[in-house]
């Protein structure tokens, strides 16, 4: 599969959760190739606030591995991740970082509090960011648009 492949198959995720009334967010996590996890946010249905795409791919992937270090798996995301999933990303030592959709209001990648680029990071993932933005884009804003409606 293709990067392009891989972030539409996040973005099916981030439909998944939008059906849920979840904010629609799809993470798919990479190993060998091969796609490990796959989920979307899952904060309502779980009640668990931590319970975002990104955590959930991670915690499945490392449990699918037995390691909780993923040193050859790459992360593909909707949106740019938020301070708690990039703390997540950087102690499980996920390779590379592919998002989507930037986030300069709750994101820590490229804006807010920039979290890899801090002195106390303990691992950075290479990252690459505006995969299928406009698509990532436009259902997060559908998504609100209608909530508001």
């Amino acid at each position: 599969m293709s990067k392009a492949s891989f972030m539409e198959h996040a973005l099916e995720e981030a439909k998944l959760a939008a059906d849920r009334g979840e904010v629609p967010v799809g993470a798919v996590l990479i190993h060998g190739g091969e796609i490990i996890a796959s989920d979307g946010n899952r904060t309502l249905e779980l009640k668990d606030p931590t319970a975002h795409a990104e955590v959930l791919v991670i915690r499945a992937g490392a449990e699918k591995l037995d390691n909780e270090r993923l040193f050859e798996c790459d992360l593909y995301v909707t949106l740019k991740p938020c301070p708690m999933c990039a703390g997540a990303i950087s102690f499980a030592r996920i390779r590379r970082l592919y998002f989507g959709a930037s986030d300069p209001k709750s994101g820590a990648i490229e804006s807010g509090v920039r979290f890899f680029s801090s002195e106390t990071c303990h691992h950075k993932p290479e990252v690459y960011s505006g995969i299928h933005e406009s698509e990532c884009s436009l259902i997060l804003k559908e998504f609100f648009r209608n909530k508001r409606e």
